[in-house]
């Protein structure tokens, strides 16, 4: 019995589907300027942000180097624009150090993060199709963090931090 349901399921499946876009990627949202929309991203870019968020918390800098691109676009909150995994490390230090001078908590909770990814374009200049986008928000003592990461195969290749202070 469950061999004929399965059976069943799949064939009700193709029908769906048939002469329509992929149904098993919804999408919903736009991008303004293309025909581009947007559906959601997969669990295995949510794990590579999970573990790039652990080593940023642990300052594992080793783990998080294997996961920069040596050529990539980070955007810190304050407007500093770092290119590679040497500057992008060294700015998180650099953080971490001031911290520890002004007596500040070093850390962080990680409130959501979900991965997304836009629809393909016919236009070779729109570069966003590459690997898969993760929007995070976290909140630290005295700042929420609202941030951007795409990453192709792996590797964090652009980066974009907005923060803003927290409301009493």
């Amino acid at each position: 019995m469950k061999k004929f349901i399965l059976l069943f399921s799949l064939i009700g499946l193709l029908v769906s589907c048939e002469n329509t876009e992929p149904c098993d990627v919804p999408t919903n949202g736009f991008i303004d300027g293309t025909n581009q929309t947007v559906m959601l991203g997969s669990e295995a870019t949510i794990d590579v942000f999970k573990k790039f968020d652990a080593a940023w918390l642990a300052r594992d800098y080793e783990t998080m180097t294997a996961h920069i691109s040596e050529n990539g676009i980070f955007r810190h909150a304050d407007g500093t624009v770092t290119n590679n995994a040497e500057e992008f490390v060294a700015y998180i230090e650099n953080e971490y150090q001031e911290s520890l001078v002004n007596e500040e908590d070093w850390g962080w909770t990680t409130n959501f993060a979900f991965a997304a990814k836009p629809s393909a374009s016919e236009d070779p200049e729109v570069t966003n199709t590459q690997g898969e986008w993760v929007c995070a928000r976290f909140t630290g003592s005295t700042a929420v963090y609202d941030e951007w990461y795409q990453f192709i195969d792996g590797k964090l290749v652009d980066w974009t931090s907005s923060k803003r202070e927290l409301t009493k």
